[in-house]
């Protein structure tokens, strides 16, 4: 799954919940669930959501809605993922060149 989301050093959850199309709850859910999610918060309590979240947030989406895997199972393919390429990283690079590229088509 390709997420739009414009390029900024923090967003908040809900612009995060729009770019998977889930809703809040899930993100605060996956946040206790999953312990290499860790937004920062400010002092109001609002979440701001770095990069590198949003790319563990998009392995854990892969994993759990569009693979069917269970949260157990998840996190234990998050934990061997650690230190190593795996085949979704692979494919989110592609599919970011795939996109830049074709903005570059049209822009000739």
């Amino acid at each position: 799954m390709l997420i739009d989301l414009p390029e900024k050093l923090y967003y908040n959850i809900g612009e995060v919940a729009k770019a998977f199309n889930v809703k809040p709850s899930l993100l605060r859910f996956w946040e206790n669930e999953f312990e290499v999610i860790q937004p920062k918060k400010k002092n109001s309590g609002t979440r701001k959501y770095t990069q590198k979240d949003i790319d563990t947030i998009q392995l854990i989406f892969h994993l759990v809605k569009e693979r069917g895997m269970t949260l157990d199972g998840a996190k234990k393919q998050l934990k061997q993922k650690s230190g190593t390429v795996s085949q979704q990283d692979i494919l989110i690079r592609l599919e970011k060149i795939k996109s830049e590229l074709k903005q570059i088509l049209g822009q000739l």
